[in-house]
């Protein structure tokens, strides 16, 4: 779906248009599904959070911003929100995943029909996976599990400056390599 279309869908539901928003869930829902079972590592969980996304997606369309960037990334920020609330509501932190095999964890997410913004999003894939062992696993622990520095030295045992530097060269390293794409 162009991004034209989405910014009028945007603004259609946004006025309470079923269909519209009824457009958008089909055309996201999966994108949306995969990124929350990712996270929480539990289906029922999964389709809870990604149900929630939909309804801050219908209450909340009047605050998105096209001008600040495509519909998908921001309906993935609030899918991604949605579930680490949803893992702090629940007290429970998911199991780690075999940051030496990022791959594994892409293919969960749907290529879609291979639009820009969505290849834009896919190539980070590309861009995690040439990070450190190091670097991809405060990577994981941060962003896609939710966890505070604190959290993350207490889990890998090491000082809280350590995670910190890593954490810090990790992101310049992502946005160098993916901000070329």
């Amino acid at each position: 779906m162009p991004e034209i279309d989405d910014n009028q869908l945007v603004k259609r539901v946004a006025q309470g248009d079923e269909r519209a928003f009824l457009t958008l869930y089909d055309c996201y829902v999966s994108r949306v599904h995969a990124l929350t079972f990712h996270i929480l590592g539990d289906r029922m969980l999964a389709e809870e959070a990604t149900q929630d996304t939909f309804l801050k997606l219908w209450s909340r369309a009047h605050s998105y911003l096209a001008e600040r960037g495509p519909l998908l990334p921001w309906l993935l920020t609030i899918a991604r929100r949605t579930a680490l609330d949803r893992l702090r509501l629940e007290a429970r932190r998911p199991t780690l995943s075999d940051s030496n095999d990022p791959t594994e964890a892409w293919k969960t997410i749907p290529d879609g029909d291979g639009l820009p913004e969505e290849n834009r999003w896919r190539s980070m894939h590309f861009a995690v996976q040439a990070l450190s062992p190091e670097h991809r696993q405060v990577i994981e622990l941060a962003y896609y599990q939710g966890l505070s520095q604190s959290e993350i030295a207490e889990i890998l045992g090491w000082p809280i400056g350590t995670v910190k530097t890593r954490l810090h060269n990790a992101m310049e390293h992502l946005r160098r390599e993916w901000g070329a794409r």
